[in-house]
């Protein structure tokens, strides 16, 4: 598996209608009232897929396009038309182009944290990172509030995880496959598929072993927490051992040829092919990274050669796969990275390149009940800031968790007793599913 680094030392692996809307939002409470009175859908999304684009891709080269601003602003990309009128994005991504209708771009999102590690727990709990405390990832709350068969995982990240479950515990900590798939081959992630030939009986005259010694270092630990997540962590594995929906829902070889290839054979359309099969299967939420984005240098042409087709094919994949296989509609799917990138082209290479740009940058979403079709939000003209009122990660997640019939209010407990709401300051974006 290709690793990738960012600038900060930390590795990443191969990890209303046209127009723009103003942004707006709602307290839950004028928001149920609108949703009441039939002006606005609910959320009934059943499962989630959260493609996560570490580095932070440049929104001026994808998604928010500024052809009339200055050379040393617009770069080299030019916009072309999608199959909603009006509405434009990259010419490097044709595919995405020709679904616009399946998904939202918001634009305008902002917040102020530049660092890599601290910008993706934003985006990934909703909630700006504070050294007491650290709040749950996208998958642990979907694992608390909506677990799924024994049989099968609630989460699951392809390939790793890149925040944990919090003050929630391990117990809701997602399982990592710790590699990508491959096209055309049959994949299997340790502690599933059965190496050495070992047989399903033999696995369970070892589980019953472990279940007396778990019995007797019970009676001597009083880590009750840690205890039950790895508990739980180990009947899971045992359920998985031994069960083939398990193990079949992991191999996309199953998958016709004809439909695994809209992905593309690289390996993160692969990993998007995986991500539809384990929701189908009633995995709760599956993460997916694609990193390579933090593009100091030599901007233009790692997102032409490289990260662009790559995200083209594989998400075009599966926002095509959900919708042909019936679960666009019951699936929310969330794409973003940690920030976006300056305006200003640097000049740190021959073609120059883009840097940390936390005040501005975009989100997708898609799935259950948001409206495809649309921009939501606005830039100014060089894509330094909104135009007008910025849409923030935290009314992003608290619109996804309401898309997914989970509060955002909802308020938990720590292990010391304090009540933590799980989005304080997050309003549902109304747009989104009106």
């Amino acid at each position: 598996m290709k690793l990738h680094r960012t600038c900060d030392g930390v590795q990443r692996r191969d990890m209303l209608k046209a127009g723009a809307l103003t942004v707006g939002g709602l307290t839950l409470a004028g928001y149920n009232q609108l949703a009441a009175a039939g002006q606005i859908q609910s959320g009934r999304a059943e499962r989630a897929i959260f493609i996560e684009l570490p580095g932070g891709p440049s929104h001026m080269d994808t998604f928010d396009l500024k052809p009339d601003a200055p050379d040393t602003v617009r770069g080299t990309f030019n916009p072309i038309a999608t199959n909603v009128p009006g509405i434009q994005i990259s010419e490097h991504l044709p595919k995405l182009a020709q679904c616009m209708d399946k998904f939202v771009i918001l634009r305008g999102v902002s917040h102020t944290l530049a660092a890599h590690r601290l910008g993706q727990e934003y985006v990934n709990t909703g909630s700006k990172p504070i050294p007491a405390l650290e709040y749950p990832s996208l998958g642990a709350v979907l694992s608390k509030e909506r677990p799924s068969d024994p049989n099968i995982p609630d989460a699951v990240a392809v390939p790793r995880a890149s925040h944990g479950p919090g003050f929630l515990g391990i117990r809701y900590a997602s399982l990592e496959t710790n590699s990508s798939p491959s096209f055309g081959q049959p994949y299997s992630v340790r502690g599933i598929s059965m190496p050495g030939g070992i047989g399903v009986d033999e696995v369970k005259r070892r589980q019953g072993l472990l279940k007396k010694l778990d019995r007797r270092f019970a009676e001597l630990e009083k880590n009750e927490q840690l205890l039950d997540g790895l508990g739980r962590f180990g009947d899971q594995a045992y359920s998985m051992i031994t069960s083939s929906r398990a193990r079949e829902a992991f191999d996309i070889s199953k998958e016709p040829e004809s439909f695994a290839r809209q992905f593309g054979e690289e390996s993160f359309g692969q990993s998007c092919l995986l991500a539809l099969r384990l929701v189908e299967s009633g995995v709760r939420l599956v993460s997916v990274q694609l990193g390579g984005w933090d593009t100091h240098t030599d901007n233009f042409t790692k997102l032409r050669d490289n990260n662009l087709p790559k995200l083209d094919a594989g998400l075009s994949g599966l926002l095509n796969g959900l919708a042909q296989r019936g679960l666009l509609e019951s699936t929310a799917v969330y794409v973003t990275g940690e920030f976006g990138r300056t305006p200003k082209i640097n000049s740190r290479s021959s073609e120059g390149g883009r840097d940390h740009y936390p005040r501005c940058m975009f989100m997708l979403m898609a799935g259950g009940g948001i409206n495809g079709g649309q921009v939501i939000g606005e830039s100014d003209d060089t894509a330094s800031g909104p135009r007008h009122e910025g849409i923030s990660p935290d009314d992003v997640v608290a619109s996804f968790y309401h898309n997914l019939g989970i509060d955002p209010t909802l308020e938990y407990e720590s292990s010391t007793g304090r009540p933590i709401t799980l989005v304080r300051d997050g309003k549902i974006i109304q747009q989104l599913f009106s």
